[in-house]
């Protein structure tokens, strides 16, 4: 933080080369998120019904607890890593503190969604099936956004002269 702070992020193209590479890493793993959803489901709910629920048609089996909580104790883990990295770099981007807080809110929330829904679809009702899609899907085009503005935060000459921290005074 204090390179952003100081302003020598401006003056390090190592640590801009890092926040480069690290949003290229990141934008393979949303490619790889959305191959692997497509894989197993579609954005059709009944997709996702069947897929937690299982289906007789394609002789597959509901997802079991113990197999979902596995998944899920790796995602909480991983995926609040990343948002944690990620968003931690909104704090130094040249915008208002207002805009800072929904990049920073949003990615978080729909992490949740998109975690929270499969359970929900699984062991309450297959009606949560949309929440689990438009989770997904807000997700992945949080992920995209953060992506973008990094690379265009790299590449921007002002982090220092806009950082006061969460809230801006505007």
């Amino acid at each position: 933080m204090r390179f952003v702070v100081t302003g020598e992020w401006n003056r390090n193209r190592l640590l801009q080369v890092i926040a480069l590479l690290y949003a290229v890493y990141v934008a393979l793993l949303v490619a790889t998120n959305i191959l692997m959803y497509f894989g197993k489901m579609s954005l059709a709910p009944a997709s996702v019904v069947a897929h937690y629920l299982g289906s007789e048609s394609d002789f597959s089996a509901p997802l079991s607890y113990q197999g979902m909580l596995e998944l899920s104790h790796f995602h909480l883990f991983a995926v609040g890593m990343l948002l944690m990295v990620l968003t931690h770099l909104m704090l130094f981007i040249p915008v208002s503190g207002k805009i800072k807080a929904w990049l920073i809110a949003v990615p978080f929330l729909a992490g949740f969604v998109s975690e929270i829904s499969g359970w929900l679809v699984r062991f309450v009702s297959p009606n949560f099936a949309i929440m689990k899609v438009a989770g997904f899907l807000l997700l992945q085009a949080s992920l995209i956004t953060l992506v973008i503005i990094s690379v265009w935060a790299v590449f921007t000459k002002h982090q220092a002269e806009n950082y006061t921290g969460f809230v801006d005074e505007d």
